[in-house]
């Protein structure tokens, strides 16, 4: 019987390669939840999962490299799967604090996943306090591409409650092939698409530094984008340096209706709908990252400015579509005093981007069939990763979720904050998602370049706060 091959897209492979000691390529996501009145625990978690992955084969599946490295590597089944490797368990020591939960989060995301094993992770964490515990899931970027596969987060929740009804366990894994075989099937790809080897001979494989180049070329689908969106690079920032290992993270979690209201006032003073929730978010940011400079004693003046690499959902040939995501460069204006004069700048700019692509819009985006958030935060990381710290200072990924409750097995998950990975040279990423009235922050940050990270977290919350009491924006 022939082994099963699945060869990986240069774009998956790409991260395998560019990733190394500091700059981990998986995308993570801290899920908080409200036990049933039954509890739950360890067990339950991990009947959930064996029964949702039966429908999502690529997590039972390794990587394997082809011996010399002439194409990318492939996808096998692993013959020893153990889903109790993968999902793991925790607890936070009393009080069991927000404080508590982000250095757990911060020290776990930190940490490479293992490559002999499928690339992905899930730890049950307990001890939260008021009896809630989390769940954070690790999914490599080379797994998550929104069509064979998406990410972990997505896949255990549900708008219903699960009845705990198990799926028929039927799998078995399929023959593994040898490092004969798959030499000899890289042959046969080789005949079919002879411009493949050729450009992989040329490129050197067989040396380390030349493999990552032609892994950061894998990206070249968004080289086009890139061209338009960023024709200078990026102004010089503090957010921009060298990266180590280890990192900071720090939860915000805001009211979905503040945002809105200050949108709707905006437009009724302006006569125009074109202000966007997503722009007050981005303001908001932007009002953040100025008072962030200040306190660091950063010298602000008028017209500087932040770019962010924001991913935004395209739409192709008319159609929507959650698997494909591209760059939207936006320069937040951090030089600006004036918060609603911000938010008009960002709003300008964010329309001139959609109106130039095929954006997405939020309410699409989030009737997306269930939980995509999690998913589209993978492909916007993925995006953000490939983006050199010349393009951008920091990266931004504003994906909007159901506006309705979502649980796992019987338990309602109360706040969704995403894990973005840093790209090199940037020390910091943010990630956002809105889900059932609230809009939760993920700041992920470089351990020792952000010590205070916890500083940006508090004036998220005052540049919300300034935008609300703004004399203009209640005009």
């Amino acid at each position: 019987m022939a082994a099963v091959v699945e060869r990986m897209s240069s774009l998956d492979a790409s991260f395998l390669y560019l990733e190394d000691r500091t700059t981990p390529m998986h995308v993570g996501s801290v899920l908080i939840f409200s036990p049933a009145d039954d509890g739950f625990d360890y067990d339950r978690l991990v009947s959930l999962v064996t029964n949702r992955i039966a429908y999502v084969p690529r997590y039972r599946q390794r990587v394997r490299e082809i011996p010399g490295g002439l194409l990318s590597p492939v996808w096998v089944d692993d013959a020893d799967f153990d889903v109790t490797y993968h999902v793991r368990r925790s607890a936070l020591p009393r009080p069991g604090t927000p404080a508590q939960l982000e250095e757990f989060v911060a020290r776990i995301e930190a940490r490479r996943l293992d490559r002999s094993r499928p690339l992905w992770e899930l730890y049950l964490v307990e001890g939260l306090q008021d009896g809630r515990f989390a769940i954070v899931t690790k999914t490599h970027q080379a797994m998550v591409d929104g069509v064979h596969a998406i990410d972990i987060g997505q896949v255990i929740v549900d708008t219903d409650i699960d009845t705990g009804v198990p799926v028929p366990y039927t799998w078995r894994a399929a023959r593994e092939p040898s490092s004969v075989e798959l030499v000899a099937q890289a042959a046969i790809d080789v005949v079919r698409h002879p411009a493949t080897i050729a450009d992989n001979l040329r490129a050197g494989v067989l040396d380390t530094r030349r493999v990552v180049g032609r892994a950061a070329s894998a990206v070249g689908d968004l080289a086009g984008a890139v061209a338009r969106s960023a024709a200078l690079p990026a102004p010089p920032s503090p957010l921009n340096r060298e990266v180590g290992a280890h990192r900071r993270f720090v939860m915000v979690s805001t009211d979905l209706k503040d945002f809105q209201r200050i949108r709707r006032r905006v437009a009724r003073s302006r006569g125009s709908m074109d202000v966007t929730v997503h722009d007050v978010i981005l303001t908001t940011i932007a009002g953040a990252l100025r008072s962030w400079l200040l306190t660091r004693g950063e010298s602000v003046t008028t017209g500087e400015s932040v770019r962010a690499m924001v991913p935004i959902s395209l739409q192709i040939d008319g159609e929507e579509r959650a698997d494909s995501v591209a760059p939207c460069f936006v320069d937040l204006p951090v030089g600006e005093s004036r918060p609603t004069m911000r938010l008009h700048q960002v709003a300008y700019s964010m329309q001139q981007q959609m109106e130039s692509g095929q954006g997405v819009g939020a309410r699409t985006m989030a009737n997306l069939a269930g939980f995509a958030p999690p998913t589209l935060h993978s492909l916007g990381a993925r995006v953000g990763s490939a983006m050199s710290r010349r393009l951008s200072n920091v990266v931004i990924t504003n994906v909007p979720g159901p506006q309705q409750p979502l649980y796992a097995a019987d338990a309602l998950m109360t706040a969704a904050h995403p894990v973005i990975p840093l790209a090199k040279g940037q020390a910091l990423a943010i990630g956002l998602t809105s889900y059932d009235g609230g809009v939760y922050f993920g700041l992920n940050a470089d351990r020792d370049a952000m010590p205070d990270v916890d500083v940006l977290g508090q004036c998220l919350f005052d540049a919300l706060e300034e935008l609300r009491e703004d004399k203009e924006v209640l005009a």
